[in-house]
């Protein structure tokens, strides 16, 4: 029977099968931060019951974690609950963490590749609907609710149903200044939010291939924005050049055997998609959503779409609702929307590749006047790493202060967040109302995009800046 790369992956970890029932899948990684855990923890005290694998399982501070420079006191930082009872909770059942002010600390799906944790053929999950991003590996992750986190500390399995497959070919090649942001942002306006309910997607095709593994990972950072459960794309040569010499990939003979298998993990030829969806790159400008779902998006040398040009119920609904809530007026030039504030980060767009395109389009240049820019590492690695390269000089003469890493602005569970009514431009993974604060008017785009809009002080390219 010809397999897909998800199937395979799903063969070699169900503990379990029973007709009727959900299969019973072993986990190889468990990921955790210091949002959504507690209960799981307190459930597991209250049954007297240990968490199976702690060497199995990884927790960091991320959300809640301050970012300015001029930070609190640990003492402070202490004082809010989540932060001390992930600490706390770590600390009692055996897990190691990587807290606030280690060197490893940093966004989840940012130090688990990072770090090397994230290898071909695993499963990895998370209480976060992100850790699609590992994904980009070969890697079947993804987000799992709070009382699925108590299983898999208890048992290191979790009960799934198993997933259908999607496969995304993305055919072409992308023109100078088009981004892996670009090409997810103009598949989630094809599929919509929901066409990938259930599915794996499986990003295949010349321009994935061409993409490095930072790219690789925003698509499949995106990937549950089209509905689905996780993405997926196959290790190649690129994926291995990233992998070694990791902390802890494999190292000698466990490396050539571990690549060895790793080579194997392909979709079958002739294997057969439950859905398919193909996307032209070579097509591809820019995008910019303009809306408060991802799905709400045009090209960034488009206009604001209006009521009337959704051809069925709902969609005029949810855009006569978009377009209330961002302030906008059909027929807008995307170009001519000014912004208050940029965001630069998270787990989509908080890579050391990431600040190097946001270098680029900064360097010799200045932030507009008005315009509030947070630059926020995805890791303490990364920053580090902006800094040994002089990244972080080109920041600060363009008027830009390199934060700590956290998520920061991308979910508003910390200091940073926009004031209502703001108009942000933001390289994080969602536009949803409220998402970056309340009031918030969040405007997805790439690195590149957003450094572009901090110099004009409008949403604008690179491009237009040299013109």
């Amino acid at each position: 029977m010809q397999l897909t790369l998800a199937d395979k992956i799903w063969r070699d970890h169900v503990v379990r099968s029973a007709v009727g029932e959900p299969d019973l899948l072993y986990i190889d990684l468990h990921l955790l931060h210091e949002v959504n855990t507690p209960v799981a923890f307190d459930n597991l005290r209250a049954a007297g019951r240990t968490v199976r694998r702690p060497d199995l399982t990884l927790a960091t501070e991320d959300h809640a974690t301050p970012t300015f420079t001029d930070r609190p006191s640990l003492d402070e930082v202490l004082r809010r609950s989540q932060m001390k009872l992930i600490r706390d909770n770590c600390a009692e059942f055996g897990i190691q963490m990587y807290p606030l002010g280690d060197a490893r600390q940093g966004i989840v799906h940012v130090i688990g590749p990072e770090l090397g944790l994230a290898q071909p053929g695993m499963t990895i999950v998370c209480c976060d609907s992100h850790t699609t991003t590992h994904g980009a590996f070969g890697t079947l992750a993804f987000g799992i609710g709070a009382s699925q986190v108590e299983h898999v500390l208890a048992t290191q399995t979790l009960p799934m149903t198993k997933m259908k497959n999607m496969s995304v070919d993305i055919t072409g090649s992308l023109a100078p200044g088009v981004t892996p942001k670009d090409v997810v942002l103009a598949l989630i306006n094809k599929t919509g939010t929901g066409r990938g309910v259930g599915h794996v997607m499986e990003f295949r095709g010349p321009v994935i291939e061409a993409m490095s593994m930072e790219g690789r990972m925003t698509v499949c950072n995106m990937a549950v924005e089209a509905g689905s459960r996780a993405g997926l794309i196959a290790p190649d040569e690129t994926t291995l050049a990233y992998l070694k010499d990791r902390p802890h990939a494999p190292k000698g003979e466990d490396w050539e055997r571990e690549v060895a298998h790793w080579r194997t993990l392909a979709t079958d030829p002739g294997a057969i998609f439950d859905s398919a969806v193909h996307l032209d790159g070579s097509a591809l400008t820019p995008f910019v959503t303009w809306g408060i779902n991802p799905a709400q998006s045009v090209p960034l040398g488009g206009r604001v779409p209006g009521v009337d040009d959704f051809t069925d119920d709902r969609g005029r609904r949810a855009a006569a609702r978009a377009l209330e809530y961002m302030g906008l007026t059909p027929g807008t030039a995307m170009r001519d929307l000014a912004v208050d504030a940029v965001f630069i980060g998270s787990c989509t767009n908080g890579r050391i590749e990431d600040l190097r395109a946001a270098a680029e389009v900064l360097r010799g240049r200045k932030v507009a006047d008005g315009v509030e820019v947070l630059l926020v590492p995805g890791s303490a690695a990364v920053r580090a790493q902006a800094v040994a390269e002089g990244l972080e000089d080109v920041f600060n003469a363009a008027g830009v202060e390199l934060r700590y890493p956290g998520c920061s602005m991308c979910c508003a569970l910390n200091e940073d967040r926009l004031r209502p009514g703001q108009r942000a431009a933001s390289t994080n993974n969602r536009n949803f109302e409220g998402r970056q604060g309340r009031g918030a008017r969040t405007h997805v785009v790439s690195p590149e995009v957003a450094a572009a809009t901090a110099v004009a002080g409008r949403l604008a390219s690179p491009a237009d800046l040299a013109a």
